[in-house]
C-alpha cells in the first residue's frame, strides 16, 4: 500500500532546492512539492523535474528569489509560474490557482490560497498529490493515493468537464494509462475521451505531436493505443492510421523486448501509420514534426525490403539506426536476428579508391571517371564492402572494361 508519507529521495537533498524552499516559506502551509515528483517518489521511480506549489503571488515569488540570490525566470507569469534556476537546475514554482474560464485549449485563472481548490483544477487524481518538504506529509484531496495503489488513472471530478477545459487531456489520459494503468480501466474516463475526441481538432498540431510522441516513447503503449483506436481517438487528427496498427505496434514492441533492442520513436510512429511515403510525409507536415524526424520517416520507408544480404547496404546508404529500424519493422521473423547480427558493432566503411586513382590506372579524365566511380561503389557494396586489395581489383576491372569499350567505339 502507498504510504501517506513521502519517502526520502536523493533529489530532496539538493542544496539549491532547500534554499528555494526556505525563501518561499508562508503562512498557508507551503511551499509544497506537487505532481510528478510526489507521485513518482511514492512509486519508487526516478524524478527528473521538481514542481513546487505556493500560496505566494508570482511577484512575491520573484522578489523573494531575487533577494535570496536565486535567478527567477517568469516562464508563465499570467498563469502564476516562475522558474527558479539554481546550481544548474530548474524548479518550476506555481501559485495556487482556480479556473475562471476555459475554452478547451487554455484557461483563465485566478490566484488562490486554498490547496484543495488548486488540486480540483488538475487533471488526474494521481497528479494532484502534494507533499510538505519538512515533514514528508502527503496531502491527497481526491483519492490519488488509492488510485496509485490500484493502478487506476482517473480524472478529478467529472471527466467530461475536465476534458472540456483542455482537450489535450484526452491524449494525456492515454499516456498516463500506459505508464501507470495496471488496474481496471475507468469506464467513465474512456467514455468521456471518446465523446470529446472531436475537440482535438481545436488543438495546435505541435501539442498533439508532442503528446503522441510521449505516449509512443513509453515502454509498452500497446494497450493504450488499442483503446484509442477502439474509441475513435485518432480519427480527428490521424486518418492515416493503418488498419492493423494494433498488431504492428504490438509486433514491434515484442521484437524490441525479444531482441533487446532500444526503443526508436521513428519506428514506433511508422508502426501505426500506412506504409505510403507520400501519406506519411503529409502526417509529418500536418503535425509539424522536425525536419530530422521527417527525414527519418522517409528514409525508413524508402530503404527497401531488408534481408541478411542487403542490411549493411541499407546502413551504408542511410545509417545504422535506419537499417536497424527497417529490420525491426519489415524483416520476417527468420531474417530479423540475422539482420541485427550483421549490424552489431558494424561501422560503415569508406571506399578508399578515388577519381585520381582511376586516372592513374589509365582512365582519361572527364565524365567517365565519375560514372566509373559510381559503378565501383555499387560493385563494392554488392560484394559486402571488401577490403582495400579487392577494391583495387574491382577498380582495375572497371577501368579495363571502360578502356576496351572506348577503343571499340
Amino acid at each position: 500500500m502507498i504510504a501517506a508519507q513521502l519517502p526520502h529521495a536523493e533529489w530532496q537533498q539538493a542544496a539549491g532546492l532547500k534554499k528555494v524552499l526556505a525563501l518561499l516559506a508562508d503562512s498557508y502551509g507551503g511551499p509544497r512539492y506537487v505532481g510528478g515528483a510526489v507521485r513518482d517518489t511514492l512509486l519508487g521511480l526516478p524524478v527528473s523535474d521538481v514542481d513546487i506549489a505556493t500560496a505566494l503571488l508570482p511577484e512575491t515569488v520573484m522578489d523573494r528569489l531575487e533577494a535570496g540570490g536565486v535567478k527567477a525566470v517568469p516562464t508563465g507569469l499570467d498563469h502564476g509560474t516562475i522558474t527558479a534556476v539554481v546550481d544548474g537546475k530548474n524548479y518550476e514554482i506555481t501559485t495556487l490557482r482556480r479556473d475562471v474560464s476555459t475554452d478547451g485549449r487554455r484557461a483563465t485563472v485566478a490566484f488562490a490560497t486554498d490547496w484543495r481548490e488548486d488540486a480540483a483544477r488538475r487533471d488526474f487524481t494521481i497528479n494532484a498529490l502534494y507533499a510538505a518538504p519538512q515533514t514528508g506529509e502527503v496531502f491527497d484531496y481526491f483519492g490519488g493515493l488509492s488510485d496509485l495503489d490500484n493502478g487506476c488513472v482517473r480524472f478529478i471530478g467529472d471527466a467530461t468537464q475536465r476534458i472540456a477545459e483542455d482537450f489535450l487531456r484526452i491524449l494525456r489520459y492515454f499516456r498516463f494509462l500506459a505508464r501507470f494503468g495496471s488496474g481496471p480501466v475507468d469506464a467513465d474516463a474512456i467514455h468521456a475521451c471518446a465523446q470529446g475526441a472531436h475537440g482535438l481538432t481545436a488543438l495546435s498540431r505541435e501539442r498533439i505531436a508532442q503528446e503522441l510522441a510521449r505516449l509512443l516513447s513509453l515502454k509498452n503503449p500497446v494497450a493504450s493505443v488499442t483503446l484509442m483506436i477502439e474509441n475513435g481517438i485518432f480519427a480527428p487528427f490521424l486518418p492515416e492510421l493503418c488498419s492493423d496498427a494494433h498488431d504492428r505496434l504490438q509486433r514491434l514492441v515484442h521484437r524490441e523486448q525479444l531482441h533487446n533492442q532500444p526503443l526508436s520513436l521513428p519506428a514506433r510512429f511508422l508502426s501505426i501509420l500506412v506504409t505510403d511515403p507520400v501519406a506519411v510525409d503529409k502526417v509529418a507536415a500536418r503535425l509539424k514534426l522536425s525536419n530530422k524526424m521527417r527525414e527519418n520517416l522517409a528514409n525508413r520507408l524508402n530503404a527497401g525490403a531488408p534481408t541478411e544480404g542487403n542490411i549493411r547496404a541499407i546502413a551504408y546508404r542511410f545509417d545504422n539506426d535506419t537499417a536497424r529500424d527497417v529490420a525491426m519493422l519489415f524483416a520476417d521473423d527468420n531474417a530479423l536476428p540475422l539482420c541485427l547480427a550483421r549490424l552489431d558493432n558494424w561501422d560503415s566503411p569508406t571506399m578508399h579508391i578515388k577519381g585520381g586513382d582511376l586516372i592513374k590506372m589509365g582512365l582519361p579524365a572527364g565524365p567517365l571517371v565519375a560514372k566509373t566511380l559510381q559503378e565501383l561503389e555499387a560493385n563494392w557494396v554488392a560484394e559486402d564492402f571488401p577490403i582495400s586489395d579487392r577494391q583495387s581489383e574491382l577498380a582495375l576491372q572497371l577501368v579495363e572494361a571502360a578502356m576496351s569499350a572506348a577503343k571499340k567505339a
